[in-house]
């Protein structure tokens, strides 16, 4: 086992909820609250922005296997649909679906292993949702 420290530093961009997170190599998010909770729909939601990252973590993770596996990827996209339920003072997500669409001369069994592998093991994302979620993926193959 090993730690590794990340470092975001945030900042408000105007005199609602418009914020923008920058990591330490420069790369930014910008994020920002519904209307109807004081912001202006400047950027993702907070929710929004950890269901992109789980949508995000396990694509790379399927990337890096489907190339490993010397498989002729040639696009992918991911779908993402989180269910929240809401308590009295706050919402966790509880049903997150991922549909990867696919496209290349690809063996769908290797897809389906590479798929479950990000699923089930590798995406450090979904690992943090799947305490509260059950957590599902489908995919597609597209010529």
């Amino acid at each position: 086992m090993s730690t590794k420290v990340l470092k975001i530093s945030m900042k408000r961009l105007n005199d609602q909820m418009l914020m923008e997170a920058t990591n330490e190599r420069g790369a930014t998010l910008r994020l920002d609250a519904t209307p109807d909770a004081g912001g202006v729909d400047g950027g993702l939601s907070p929710m929004e922005s950890v269901l992109s990252a789980a949508g995000a973590c396990s694509t790379i993770d399927i990337v890096s296997i489907l190339k490993k596996q010397k498989q002729p990827l040639e696009d992918i996209q991911v779908f993402l649909e989180g269910e929240r339920t809401y308590y009295k003072d706050y919402s966790e997500f509880t049903n997150i679906h991922l549909h990867y669409t696919l496209k290349g001369n690809l063996d769908p069994a290797k897809v389906e292993r590479a798929m479950n592998l990000s699923l089930e093991r590798y995406c450090s994302v979904l690992k943090l949702l799947e305490k509260t979620s059950k957590v599902k993926g489908t995919f597609e193959i597209v010529p």
